[in-house]
């Protein structure tokens, strides 16, 4: 019963940290909009550095990351404390999924969120530290040649996939089922969401990365001006 209880727990409350909002909160509180308004209208960090500037970018990209680590580090703490907590295996990847989907559908916010790149990116770390740095070289690579971020994340997220298959396949270091599905649900999740980015780029309509400082009033402008 414990460790039923203490897993369903970590996995809640993941998906509540998870469903907390860095981009939406952060152009809310400082920039006074909300980023989902303008750009791409994606609640993340590319799309926050695009609208209102490279900090408002890194600072997103350092309060998802930290809040997937935060929420996976709840679980290994527990395991830690709580001898009796047999399933902190188990309910360190649960918190993983939750905190993604969290991430992706926020309860908050109307279940409209990111696409999970920095997310999944801290969970590719909480699984194993060298799998986080072979995708974080893919999508500098990738990045370096394309200058698209989505190339470069679908190119990371599917880096994940097979670097979690083959260090399971070959058992480097203790990398248990459950990372492997962790691996697998974290991947395809960010290829799935970031289906409207594949679609333009298969119309060859995808924009190239720039952070030029703009306000929400400059892009609300520019939308316009497209539109008419």
């Amino acid at each position: 019963m414990l460790n039923i209880s203490l897993t369903v727990l970590c996995t809640v409350l993941s998906y509540l940290s998870g469903s907390i909002s860095a981009s939406i909160l952060i152009s809310k509180w400082f920039y006074k909009g909300d980023v989902r308004n303008f750009g791409s209208h994606n609640a993340g960090a590319t799309n926050m550095a695009r609208v209102y500037g490279l900090l408002g970018g890194l600072a997103v990209l350092a309060g998802d990351f930290l809040k997937a680590v935060i929420a996976m580090g709840l679980p290994w703490l527990l395991g830690v404390l709580i001898p009796e907590f047999t399933c902190a295996e188990l309910a360190y990847c649960l918190a993983g999924a939750g905190c993604f989907l969290g991430h992706a559908f926020p309860v908050f916010f109307k279940f409209k969120g990111g696409k999970g790149v920095t997310v999944g990116a801290a969970i590719a770390l909480m699984i194993d530290w060298r799998i986080f740095l072979i995708i974080l070289a893919v999508f500098v690579i990738v990045f370096i040649i394309t200058h698209i971020v989505s190339v470069s994340s679908i190119s990371a997220a599917a880096a994940i996939i097979v670097a979690a298959v083959l260090f399971f396949v070959f058992k480097v270091g203790n990398f248990s089922v459950y990372r492997l599905v962790l691996a697998a649900f974290a991947g395809v999740s960010v290829i799935y969401l970031h289906r409207s980015n594949i679609g333009r780029l298969i119309r060859g309509e995808e924009k190239k990365f720039t952070y030029k400082k703009r306000s929400a009033k400059t892009e609300e402008n520019a939308q316009n001006k497209e539109e008419a």
